[in-house]
């Protein structure tokens, strides 16, 4: 029996705005991680991209995850999605882009403290990881192979 009624689809909505508000972000902080690095640590360039970081992570990559995982599990629910397998192939790779946000939280606070553990190659790869999870997720949902 549907909860949401006539919410559903403004709940749905909710989804998929903030979905695209976590994407943006997940591609806009690796290409700040590769800027920030040619920057001296403890320069006057270094505190504005450390102050850029924190903003784009408190302002946008942590709300919206956030709020995607409220309004996809109000979806699950919603529709019992725990009975599909795309489902499960979704829940996968959006657990994988949580693990991310982590990671990319992570080295927001080592380029804050001048740690450079990473090369600007690994992190244009690593900039690819949000694509292909969106690709995958968007092919599940939609495409339903299973």
């Amino acid at each position: 029996m549907p909860w949401l009624g006539a919410a559903y689809l403004w709940v749905k909505a909710a989804h998929v705005i903030f979905v695209i508000f976590l994407m943006a972000g997940l591609f806009m902080m690796p290409r700040f991680f590769v800027y920030h690095q040619e920057t001296v640590p403890g320069s006057p360039e270094d505190k504005r991209w450390i102050e850029r970081e924190a903003r784009l992570l408190k302002i946008i990559l942590n709300p919206s995850l956030t709020l995607v995982w409220v309004f996809g599990l109000m979806l699950m629910v919603e529709i019992g999605a725990w009975h599909f397998g795309w489902f499960h192939l979704k829940l996968l790779f959006v657990l994988a882009l949580s693990g991310y946000h982590g990671w990319i939280a992570g080295y927001v606070k080592k380029l804050a403290k001048g740690e450079r553990p990473l090369t600007d190659r690994q992190l244009r790869l690593l900039n690819e990881i949000p694509g292909v999870a969106a690709a995958v997720i968007v092919i599940a949902v939609i495409v339903k192979p299973f």
